[in-house]
């Protein structure tokens, strides 16, 4: 059965994780984030080695079982290896293509699908989802692009058809998460509005009640 994407999900950043008491803080969110009914998680770390990547995804995986879906950023080489359910790969990573042949058909692949508009061609790609934005300011993620609010994504969602997942991700915030999904966006992605707070896990709980 083809997995529904919930209607909110955390990215957790590696930014955002202290280097002090790193494997003890990992394992008290991920278990607080598996109590609040995380139903999927991308862990991005675009600076670590492999081993430090592995190591977290090893107490990540324990922390939140199956079955929670669990997506690495980029590095489609090690999901196997870290036991997790799929990868996001953006431009300058693998392609979507290469991606699937490396995972197979069993895990999930994602990818930017665009900005102010779909990138020609890339609905094509053998991904499960498509990510879009930034809709508004972000400040986890480098990036040129302006942000495209609630009306990009509309925009975009006409583009894609009815059909195709939109994860809409970068500036997402609780006041304009309704207006987004009610744009079109299947999904939103979150970072710094979950992690950036006191407790995570509550915070998620606060999305996942306004959003369902």
């Amino acid at each position: 059965m083809r997995f529904q994407f919930p209607r909110v999900y955390p990215i957790l950043d590696s930014a955002l994780i202290p280097c002090q008491k790193r494997d003890e803080f990992l394992r008290r969110l991920g278990g607080a984030l598996a109590d609040a009914g995380v139903l999927l998680l991308e862990y991005r770390n675009k600076s670590g080695s492999d081993e430090e990547v592995l190591a977290d995804a090893a107490i990540l995986r324990e922390a939140i079982p199956p079955p929670a879906r669990l997506i690495l950023d980029d590095r489609a080489h090690l999901v196997a290896e870290a036991g997790f359910d799929g990868v996001h790969v953006d431009a300058g990573d693998l392609a979507p293509s290469e991606a699937r042949n490396l995972l197979g058909l069993g895990r999930i692949v994602g990818t930017f699908g665009g900005s102010e508009a779909l990138i020609p061609g890339v609905l094509e790609q053998p991904a499960d989802y498509f990510s879009i934005g930034p809709i508004g300011l972000t400040t986890t993620k480098v990036t040129s692009k302006a942000p495209i609010g609630p009306e990009g994504v509309r925009r975009l969602r006409a583009a894609a058809g009815p059909g195709v997942v939109l994860v809409a991700a970068g500036g997402i915030t609780l006041e304009n998460a309704p207006e987004v999904i009610e744009a079109g966006a299947t999904t939103v992605a979150v970072a710094a509005a979950i992690f950036r707070t006191p407790d995570a896990a509550s915070e998620f709980r606060r999305w996942k009640k306004l959003l369902g």
